[in-house]
């Protein structure tokens, strides 16, 4: 018997689809966690390794990879990339749709 099931388009946000509050931040930070943790990959680096290079401590690096973003600002996650030697660029423009957005994207 087939059933029917409800399609929903994504709004490219899925902390927004889910409605959660500060959902563009929320993307942000995910984004760039993600950029950190490939950042540590790529240098080769063990959680010890980047928390020292980080100033932070293990746990806080584990956190980190794992996507707990909580205690984590924005601009600490900018600093986090600096210390791999990653510039952060910031762009204010006027919004290209009906709401204005947060998005973090790589050169």
């Amino acid at each position: 018997m087939l059933e029917n099931i409800e399609i929903q388009t994504s709004s490219g946000n899925v902390f927004a689809d889910l409605g959660l509050p500060n959902s563009d931040e929320m993307l942000a930070k995910a984004e760039l966690a993600r950029k950190i943790s490939q950042a540590i990959s790529a240098h080769g680096l063990t959680q010890m390794e980047a928390a020292e290079l980080l100033g932070i401590d293990q746990p806080k690096v584990s956190a980190l990879i794992r996507g707990k973003l909580t205690g984590f600002s924005l601009e600490r996650m900018f600093r986090f990339l600096n210390a791999f030697g990653s510039d952060v660029e910031i762009t204010v423009k006027p919004k290209s749709s009906h709401n204005a957005r947060i998005i973090v994207k790589e050169l």
